[in-house]
């Protein structure tokens, strides 16, 4: 489906990020979780159904672990502990993906093949896979998709719902209107700008001031025992011994026998299909008007000059300079019309007769498709067939070394664990040269000697039941057999024992009521008094002026105007603000000039405003339809949500089991 008229977009990067834009189109805002277990309920391993079409938990898993390496490249403890909402989001968005794309179809839109061909031309993903306009070739392409758990179908198909959606959400926000008053109000509220005194207390400097005695924070903690119960979390002291997977690996002699095993067992992976190296020289006839015929002047145009170019060909002239002369073929021109290698099924049906009919070497006469006039030249040709052993023999050798180390560090594994059950996990370790390592008590989050971070295992260790025998998990490094000696549960500590966090709460609460108490009282003095410097030296409050600011504009103690201090362009000269909380500041201000913005600044500004505004109406609609989609398609039982089957792939490890 990649079609030879692509042109250039970051490469896994585009590949996973496109897939996730697509769907964020289809979630312009986050629609509610939930739907209603009627009778007919998907079955296991499906969440839902929509208008007839499943959405698995294989499929949730896959775009939840995409959306969740997107926000967390690294991985980490952060990222496994977000994992069941990542889930949670995916399976949203797909329920939502195809219910947009059952209506869209509903309503008689369709999307073909020549306009999936368009999009990838222009859209996203045409650097990715047509880098300098240039078609990575058939196997790469395909590698790419697999690198991100992706066929070919599966991702042509995810561009084609991308488009169909894109038509739906135009022709529903295609109602959208901006009126002349809407433009200009809309510019005078974000480019009207404020001058301002204002009169300031900081909690900090409140905290510094308190000093509470023991008294004080012994009542405080006995009034709050419940938010420190259980606050001393759990730790565990643990013995293991870690069999790495890359060290059994580098032990492992490979035979020819496994190599040639191995490469009969995958002969399909390493087949080549026919394919050529072409390039062309297209002139293109003009798109059908609003009627639907072709201006049949400017298609016969286009072929004389195609005929033309042919000419000059024949008489010798250089393809590649002709190309870039007169191609109109952006994706290729420059590169003197140069596709890279095709193969069958790749390009429109006219374009790959005649490629794959010419000998290398060989030119075609002019060619007709649906772009317009070609002129084909096949570079080079190859035949299909099958990789050599030796070809691919690097790729195989790391295949098996792989697959066979991670199977011998598991046997060695489960050696060391039925060994460590029968005497002990230090003789265990000791009999195969290994090193047995015991912690002191660690918490869930704690990074081991030989293990690092991981979540997972010390989930399993969490869950492991005090002084079991020895057991094996899988880790990233390869596997790990341990037991669990000691566990101390988590506990409430004592006031002297959190003596120090009592304080901090307890001034922290105490600042937060007196700021709240003392910008009160500062806003209504500067009022009554109609002089807000006269108050703040009363009260001690510190006094500034700001320059001029724009709304969303940040100001020294204020920050960004987007807050509460936004109430600062709804005063008129001379008004005085009530108290503004940011929650570490409160403040008042007074007002000393305002500035609107001048007719030419709007002029300058208002096609540009006007734009922004309709887009952002047109998303307010699709917003509110594709809301009210969900509701009434999950009302009508066209969307079924497996209740079982979503909590338990957004349930978190721990924690919600009694829910």
């Amino acid at each position: 489906m990649i079609r030879f008229l692509q042109t250039p977009g970051p490469i896994k990067k585009v590949v996973f990020g496109g897939l996730l834009v697509l769907l964020s189109l289809a979630m312009l805002v986050y629609l509610i979780p939930g739907g209603m277990l009627g009778s007919d309920t998907p079955a296991t391993g499906v969440v839902a159904t929509v208008a007839g079409q499943q959405v698995t938990s294989a499929e949730v898993e896959h775009q939840g672990q995409q959306l969740l390496r997107q926000q967390f490249p690294k991985g980490g403890e952060q990222a496994a502990m977000l994992q069941p909402y990542f889930y949670g989001q995916a399976a949203q968005q797909l329920i939502s993906q195809q219910a947009l794309v059952a209506e869209a179809k509903r309503l008689g839109l369709s999307v073909t093949d020549a306009e999936v061909a368009d999009e990838l031309q222009h859209g996203a993903y045409s650097a990715t896979f047509f880098p300098n306009g240039q078609f990575i070739g058939q196997e790469q392409y395909q590698e790419l998709l697999q690198n991100a758990d992706l066929t070919i179908p599966q991702f042509e198909g995810q561009v084609k719902n991308q488009i169909l959606i894109d038509k739906l959400r135009n022709l529903i926000s295609a109602s959208a209107l901006v009126t002349d008053a809407d433009v200009q109000k809309d510019f005078e509220n974000k480019n009207t700008k404020v001058k301002f005194d204002y009169a300031y207390f900081t909690k900090d400097d409140i905290e510094k001031s308190l000093h509470p005695a023991d008294a004080e924070l012994q009542a405080f903690y006995q009034q709050n025992k419940a938010r420190y119960a259980n606050s001393i979390p759990e730790t565990r002291k643990l013995q293991y011994v870690v069999v790495n997977a890359d060290k059994v690996a580098a032990q492992i002699s490979i035979s020819q026998d496994d190599l040639e095993r191995y490469y009969e067992d995958h002969r399909d992976e390493y087949r080549v299909p026919d394919r050529v190296n072409v390039r062309h020289i297209l002139i293109k006839t003009p798109l059908p008007g609003a009627d639907g015929k072709v201006d049949q002047k400017g298609a016969e145009a286009a072929r004389q000059k195609a005929e033309d170019i042919l000419k000059q060909l024949k008489s010798g002239g250089n393809f590649a300079a002709l190309a870039k002369k007169y191609s109109q073929d952006p994706g290729s021109a420059a590169n003197g019309g140069s596709l890279g290698w095709i193969v069958k099924g790749q390009t429109v049906p006219e374009f790959e007769k005649a490629a794959f009919s010419l000998a290398k070497g060989e030119t075609s006469g002019v060619v007709q498709s649906s772009y317009g006039f070609h002129i084909i030249h096949v570079d080079d040709k190859q035949n299909a067939h099958v990789k050599s052993l030796d070809e691919v023999k690097d790729q195989i050798t790391s295949a098996i070394r792989q697959q066979q180390g991670t199977q011998a560090a598991d046997t060695e594994a489960r050696a060391i664990v039925a060994q460590a059950r029968s005497s002990s996990l230090s003789q265990a370790a000791a009999a195969k040269g290994l090193q047995v390592v015991t912690t002191d008590f660690v918490g869930r989050t704690d990074s081991l000697p030989g293990i690092g971070s991981a979540p997972q295992f010390m989930d399993t260790v969490f869950n492991e039941n005090v002084k079991a025998p020895a057991d094996e998990a899988q880790i990233p490094q390869g596997f790990v057999v341990f037991q669990v000696l000691d566990d101390k549960p988590p506990a409430s500590p004592t006031f002297e024992q959190i003596r120090a966090r009592v304080e901090t709460d307890f001034k922290d609460q105490r600042a937060t009521a007196l700021l709240q108490q003392k910008t009160q009282e500062l806003a209504d003095r500067a009022k009554s008094e109609h002089d807000l410097k006269k108050a703040a030296k009363a009260l001690g409050a510190q006094v500034k002026n700001s320059d001029f600011v724009l709304p969303g504009g940040q100001v020294p103690e204020l920050g960004s105007l987007t807050g509460p201090a936004a109430i600062a362009f709804s005063l008129q000269p001379g008004q005085i603000s009530g108290p503004i909380d940011n929650g570490n500041v409160g403040a008042v201000l007074s007002i000393l000039q305002r500035q609107e913005p001048t007719t030419q600044e709007f002029a300058a500004k208002k096609d540009e405003t006007r734009q922004a505004l309709l887009e952002n109406k047109q998303s307010e609609i699709f917003n509110v339809f594709v809301s009210n989609l969900r509701d009434q398609m999950e009302k009508s039982g066209a969307i079924k949500i497996n209740q079982n089957e979503y909590k338990s792939l957004t349930r978190m490890q721990s924690g919600d089991e009694g829910e």
